[in-house]
């Protein structure tokens, strides 16, 4: 290989970049978007959730009952009414997720002992929203039976019986945060579709421009003109990949607790693995549209729903966690939340890591032996 030879080609490929505004706006701007869309607009903490209230008793025991669901951050009381036409009316339009009705007798029940009926009505259009606000009411009602029952022991001067007392520990993230979450993740999606998209339209471009031609009647070797090729979008994903540590620390707050260095090892790995991806894509489809067609068909889509970035892969079909097996964000991602949140090493993310090499080492394979120095 003629070093030589590979620096002319990456030096043409870094002033036709710099001569394209849009490939190197491309390249800079839609990562910073995709983090703040995702990292302020993408958020799976359920809080704040709207509820109607319809008190029909309305005494001191009903109100003390709703100021447990008014004191707590997971629920926004919206109004007060006095029929179920508003409330279904509220729910409807989406003001309302939540309906609270409380019975006419709700004091006489609790004085007497008995289990006073409360009616809880959800819209269940988004189920997993619901099943998670249905848990958080439960919470609630159960907190507020404790209360009761120890006002019942502590009233007769009884001794209250013993229970469980389950202390849970959080690791991690302890508060909650779905940005932890989404953020690490968000870095294996932007250096995906970046990377894939950007070199799958470079050797297309130059069989629609004509210029291929004339790079084929050089003493250029494949694998001369690949690299070449590859070396400028490899310096534009590490600093894409700066960018978003640097935003992922400082405007969102999210630690780094790992290996600053192993992060960017890993990620430089997977880096070449996206990139010899395109390049491949790119010297099959030799059309600029219909190799962004096949970069987002086979990077963006599987790097978004089956890498486990926004559900988890345990969750899914059989067949499809199979599948799952095949898309390498799979890895990078496990990755870089061990690195982030967990501060762990190759000792653990060893398998995670040989994954990424083998998917580097076949796509890099595909993309030297797909490339011909001939016209058809």
């Amino acid at each position: 290989m003629n070093l030589r030879r590979v620096k002319a080609i990456a030096n043409k490929e870094f002033i036709q970049i710099m001569r394209d505004p849009r490939s190197l706006g491309l390249a800079i701007v839609i990562p910073i978007v995709l983090l703040i869309i995702f990292g302020y607009g993408l958020s799976l903490d359920i809080q704040h959730v709207p509820m109607a209230v319809w008190d029909r008793e309305n005494s001191i025991a009903s109100r003390d009952f709703i100021l447990n669901f008014k004191n707590s951050k997971y629920f926004r009381i919206i109004g007060y009414y006095d029929n179920y036409r508003d409330l279904q009316e509220l729910v409807d339009r989406g003001r309302a997720m939540m309906g609270l009705v409380i019975d006419k007798d709700f004091s006489h029940y609790l004085q007497s002992g008995q289990a006073a009926p409360v009616q809880l009505i959800i819209d269940g259009s988004d189920s997993n929203t619901a099943n998670i606000a249905i848990g958080y009411a439960t919470s609630v009602v159960n907190q507020y039976n404790i209360q009761l029952l120890n006002g019942f022991f502590r009233a007769r001067q009884i001794a209250v019986p013993g229970s469980l007392n389950l202390v849970s520990r959080v690791w991690f993230n302890q508060d909650f945060q779905s940005k932890y979450f989404i953020v690490p993740g968000m870095i294996a999606v932007i250096m995906m579709v970046i990377a894939a998209l950007l070199t799958s339209l470079t050797v297309a471009r130059e069989w629609e421009r004509g210029t291929m031609e004339q790079l084929i009647s050089t003493p250029v070797r494949s694998e001369e003109l690949i690299i070449g090729k590859f070396v400028p979008y490899f310096v534009i994903g590490m600093l894409d990949l700066v960018v978003s540590i640097l935003m992922g620390r400082f405007l969102f707050f999210v630690p780094l607790r790992g290996n600053l260095l192993l992060l960017f090892f890993l990620s430089a790995l997977f880096l070449v693995g996206a990139l010899s991806l395109g390049i491949f894509i790119s010297t099959v489809a030799r059309s600029q549209l219909l190799a962004s067609q096949l970069a987002i068909l086979s990077s963006f889509l599987p790097t978004l729903l089956l890498s486990g970035f926004t559900y988890e892969i345990f969750n899914m079909p059989q067949a499809v966690q199979l599948v799952t097996y095949f898309v390498p964000a799979r890895y990078f991602i496990k990755i870089l939340r061990g690195i982030y949140l967990k501060n762990i090493g190759l000792g653990v993310l060893w398998p995670e890591a040989l994954s990424l090499f083998i998917f580097t080492f076949i796509a890099v394979t595909m993309a030297i032996r797909q490339f011909k120095k001939k016209i058809a």
